[in-house]
C-alpha cells in the first residue's frame, strides 16, 4: 500500500511543502509526521482521520468520547502503546479493539495479539488524539514500567565487589516477578505453538528484536520495549542455571518445560555478549514433533534403498552431509531407530546429545575436561559395541578411530561438513587419513538439504519463466511436461506459502569402481562423474523431482542447491 503521506498529495488534502516541513517538525519532537500536519493546522484531526478510515478499510473513532477502562490499559505497556501509538478501548469475550495511527502496521497487531493472547481488532484515530490519550491514561507507575526502570540501575557499571553482589540479588528478585516470568513463558509457549526451531532474542542500542525461525526462515515477531533488556536476558540465563553475573563469554545451558499434561520440552539456551547486551538463542527440541521414520523424511525408494542396505552391513561407516541445520542428526536417529534391538549394543557420541533415545546408549561430549569424540569413541571400543554413532568426525583423530572401529567389525555412522558426497572423500583424505583406508571403511556417503513444503491448503499452479528452469537444469521436455505450484500465502502458512519442510538426499553408495579410484587418488570432479554414471541422483535433481511433484518451489531449490 502506498504510504499515507503520498496519498495525502495525491488526494490534495495538504501539498508536497506542508509534508516536507511537517516531516522536518517530526524529527525534532520524536512524533510522526502526522501528528505535525496537525499541530501546524495543514489538516484537520477529523479530515484526517476519516480520510485513513477509507483508505484503510476500518472504522474511525473519535477518542474525545472515550472514557478508557483503567483494566483494559494494563493489557499494554506504556512503552509499547507510544511505539506503535496505539491504546485500547473495548473487550468484549476474546476480542480487543485497540485504537491505532496506522492501521496497516501488521507487525504492531501481531505483537499486540501475542502481548494481550487477544483477538486484536483494529479501528484508526489521529496520532495527536492517541498521543494526547496515552498521556491522560497511562500512569507512570505502572508496575511493568517500574519494574524496567529497575532494570536500567541493575546495568550500571559497580566498581567494588561488594555493591555488584547486592545489585544481582536485586536483579535475581526483580526478573522473578510476575510481568517478566509470564512474558517468558509466553514467548516461549508461543514459539512452541508456531512450530519454531529457534528463538532469537537480539539487542540492539536503541531497540530488541525477537525472531523466530519457522521452516528453516527466520521471521520478526516483536520487538519488546528496550528497557526490558537486561531482565528478559537474566531471567532466561536464570532459567538456563546460566551465571547471571558473567556477561563477558558465551555460555550454554538447557530449560526443561512442562507444557500440558505429558508434553515436556527442551530448550538449548546459547547466550553470545555482542555490542549492545547478550544475544540469546533457544533451540527448541520438541521430541513430540519429531519423526525417526526414514519413509516421512522425503526419501525416493532408490536413495532409501541404498541408505537401508548400507545400515544393515555389520561393519562400515556411512557419512552423512550438510551444514548446521540441515537435518543430519535427525537423519541419523531415524537410522539408528531401524537398527534398534534387543540383540544389539549401541553407542552415541554426541555434542549435545539432542534427544534421548530408549535402548541407546548416549554419551555427551566435555571437550573441557578431556571427553572428546576420540575419547569416546576408544572407551566406546572397550564396551564391545555393534553400532556406534559419532556426532561429528572434526580431526584427525576421530577419523583414524572411526576408520578402525568399522574395519573392525563395527558398524560406524557419523557426519561430516562437505557441500556434496562425492567432495567428502577428499575431505577425508585431506584430514591426513590414508585413501586406502577410506575407500576400505566407508559404505556409503549421503549428502542433504532442507527445503520447504509448499502450503497445501493456498497451493495453486505457477507459471516460471521458462530460461529461470532451463538454468535451473531442467530440460525442455520436463518444462513442457511439468505443472509447478506456489502457495499463495493464507492463514495457516502466515502468509509465507510454506508450512513444513522435507529433505533433498543424495545418497551415494562406494561401489567396487568408486573405491578403486579413491584409492587411486581420483578428484572429487572424477568420483562425482563416476558415481552419476551409476545412477546418482544430485541434491539439485532431487529438488527438480520434488518441485515437479508440486512438493516444493523453484526458488526453495535454488536457494539450498548448487546445478554443479
Amino acid at each position: 500500500m502506498p504510504d499515507l503521506l503520498q496519498l495525502l498529495i495525491r488526494d490534495q488534502l495538504v501539498t508536497r511543502q506542508q509534508v516536507a516541513e511537517a516531516e522536518q517538525r517530526a524529527k525534532g519532537n520524536g512524533h510522526r509526521a502526522m501528528y505535525a500536519l496537525i499541530e501546524m493546522g495543514a489538516v484537520t484531526e477529523r479530515a484526517l482521520t476519516e480520510y485513513a478510515s477509507r483508505i484503510y478499510g476500518v472504522a474511525a473513532v473519535d477518542l474525545a468520547s472515550f472514557k478508557i477502562d483503567p483494566q483494559l490499559i494494563k493489557l499494554v505497556p506504556l512503552e509499547i502503546a507510544k511505539k506503535y501509538t496505539v491504546i485500547p478501548l473495548v473487550r468484549r469475550g476474546r476480542t480487543l479493539t485497540v485504537a491505532i495511527a496506522d492501521p496497516s502496521n501488521f507487525s504492531a497487531l501481531d505483537d499486540l495479539k501475542f502481548l494481550t493472547r487477544y483477538d486484536v481488532e483494529a479501528v484508526v484515530a489521529s496520532e495527536f488524539a492517541i498521543s494526547a490519550a496515552i498521556e491522560k491514561s497511562y500512569d507512570t507507575k505502572d508496575a511493568l514500567n517500574e519494574l524496567m526502570a529497575g532494570m536500567e540501575e541493575f546495568e550500571m557499571e559497580l566498581v567494588e565487589t561488594q555493591e555488584e553482589e547486592v545489585g544481582l540479588t536485586q536483579l535475581q528478585v526483580a526478573v522473578e516477578e510476575a510481568p517478566v516470568v509470564k512474558f517468558i513463558n509466553n514467548l516461549l509457549a508461543d514459539a512452541v505453538s508456531r512450530g519454531a526451531s529457534d528463538v532469537h532474542i537480539e539487542p540492539y542500542e536503541h531497540a530488541m528484536r525477537i525472531r523466530y525461525r519457522i521452516d528453516g526462515v527466520l521471521q520478526e515477531m516483536m520487538s519488546p520495549p528496550v528497557r526490558m533488556k537486561a531482565a528478559l536476558t537474566s531471567r532466561v540465563k536464570i532459567m538456563a542455571d546460566l551465571n547471571i553475573a558473567e556477561r563477558r563469554v558465551p555460555q550454554d545451558g538447557r530449560i526443561k518445560m512442562k507444557m500440558g499434561a505429558n508434553r515436556v520440552i527442551d530448550f538449548r539456551v546459547s547466550t553470545l555478549p555482542t555490542l549492545f547486551g547478550e544475544k540469546i538463542v533457544l533451540r527448541i527440541l520438541d521430541k513430540g514433533n519429531l519423526t525417526f521414520e526414514l519413509e516421512k523424511l522425503g526419501f525416493d525408494p532408490e536413495p532409501l534403498k541404498h541408505l537401508m542396505h548400507a545400515i544393515s552391513q555389520p561393519y562400515g561407516i556411512v557419512l552423512v552431509t550438510g551444514p548446521t541445520g540441515s537435518g543430519k542428526t535427525t537423519t541419523l536417529y531415524s537410522a539408528l531407530s531401524k537398527v534398534n534391538q534387543i540383540g544389539v549394543n549401541i553407542m552415541t557420541a554426541e555434542d549435545p546429545v539432542e534427544y534421548n533415545l530408549s535402548g541407546i546408549n548416549q554419551v555427551a561430549i566435555r571437550e573441557e575436561i578431556g571427553l572428546t569424540f576420540a575419547a569416546a569413541l576408544r572407551a566406546f571400543l572397550r564396551q564391545d559395541p555393534n553400532i556406534v554413532m559419532v556426532g561429528e568426525i572434526r580431526d584427525t583423530e576421530t577419523g583414524s578411530i572411526a576408520i578402525k572401529a568399522a574395519l573392525t567389525g563395527h558398524l560406524v555412522l557419523s557426519t561430516i561438513h562437505t557441500n556434496d558426497a562425492p567432495s567428502t572423500i577428499n575431505r577425508l583424505i585431506d584430514m591426513g587419513l590414508q585413501p586406502f583406508l577410506v575407500a576400505s571403511a566407508t559404505n556409503l556417503i549421503q549428502a542433504q538439504r532442507l527445503v520447504r513444503r509448499i502450503c497445501q491448503r493456498c497451493k495453486e499452479p505457477h507459471q516460471y519463466q521458462r530460461n529461470l528452469l532451463q538454468e535451473a537444469g531442467l530440460s525442455e521436455r520436463e518444462i513442457e511436461e511439468s505443472t509447478f505450484f506456489l502457495g499463495r500465502g493464507c492463514e495457516e502458512c502466515r502468509n509465507t506459502g510454506y508450512r513444513g519442510r522435507v529433505g533433498l538426499y543424495e545418497v551415494m553408495p562406494l561401489s567396487p569402481t568408486l573405491k578403486k579410484m579413491v584409492t587411486n587418488d581420483a578428484s572429487s570432479a572424477e568420483i562425482k562423474e563416476q558415481a552419476l554414471a551409476e545412477g546418482l541422483i544430485t541434491l539439485r535433481r532431487d529438488g527438480i523431482e520434488k518441485m515437479r511433484r508440486g512438493v516444493t518451489s523453484l526458488e526453495e531449490v535454488l536457494r539450498e542447491t548448487s546445478f554443479h
